[in-house]
């Protein structure tokens, strides 16, 4: 049946903060609409501190700020990278978990770690790690890593070409672009306009409450239609 429901892709990069807000929500977009989500990998090209000027360097700090706005009601902490990443193996270990089924584990967790500087994504001997800590097979991920992985982000990243993706995080459905965790409302109600929420076209479904470490429930607001 999923075949025949119409595809959102998610674009990802584990090293981009607003990727990591919508990771699991655009995972969860299914409990909502009768859509499926393909998740793709992107690497987002950065530059270093001594290469970005000086409104870049402006942004790059605001970019962590307002990160952290989004994040606190969800529990979500997020600490600058001390350095640039290449985020090919951990993108890599993305695709080898979503092949065995365990991409929201390995996502939410990578995320996680990686923004609190306790996961380095560009070491294929932590990609191999945390994957064993899912059950998987940590030596079939360095094989994978060596032989087929690289051919399918190869192939992901051409894919994405043909998107016009340029960024992270990055929807794509029934031929419109959605750039930016903030922009997963309007994504939303464009599926509701479709007729594609799986109670009545263009009712809002209200999000699930978020538990606060305190105790204390938020409620994601969402746009109306």
């Amino acid at each position: 049946m999923n075949q025949t429901l119409p595809v959102v892709k998610m674009y990802s990069d584990f090293k981009s903060p607003y990727a990591a807000l919508a990771f699991e929500p655009g995972l969860d977009l299914p409990e909502k609409y009768n859509v499926t989500v393909a998740w793709r990998p992107f690497q987002v090209r950065q530059r270093g501190a001594g290469e970005r000027s000086t409104y870049s360097e402006y942004k790059y700090q605001y970019s962590f700020i307002d990160v952290r706005r989004w994040g606190r009601p969800r529990g979500m902490q997020f600490e600058p990278p001390i350095r640039i990443y290449d985020s090919a193996p951990a993108l890599i270990g993305g695709l080898f978990a979503a092949k065995h089924g365990v991409l929201r584990e390995y996502g939410c967790e990578v995320f996680r770690r990686f923004f609190i500087r306790d996961f380095e994504i560009d070491q294929a001997d932590a990609v191999a790690g945390k994957l064993a800590e899912l059950g998987l097979s940590a030596d079939a991920f360095r094989d994978y890593l060596a032989g087929a992985g690289v051919a399918d982000l190869e192939a992901a990243r051409l894919e994405s070409m043909g998107d016009k993706v340029f960024g992270a995080p990055f929807f794509t459905f029934d031929g419109e672009h959605f750039w930016g965790y903030d922009r997963m409302p309007l994504l939303e109600r464009r599926m509701r306009e479709k007729g594609y929420a799986k109670d009545a076209p263009g009712v809002i479904i209200p999000p699930k409450p978020i538990i606060r470490p305190d105790g204390t429930v938020y409620v994601r607001p969402v746009a109306t239609a």
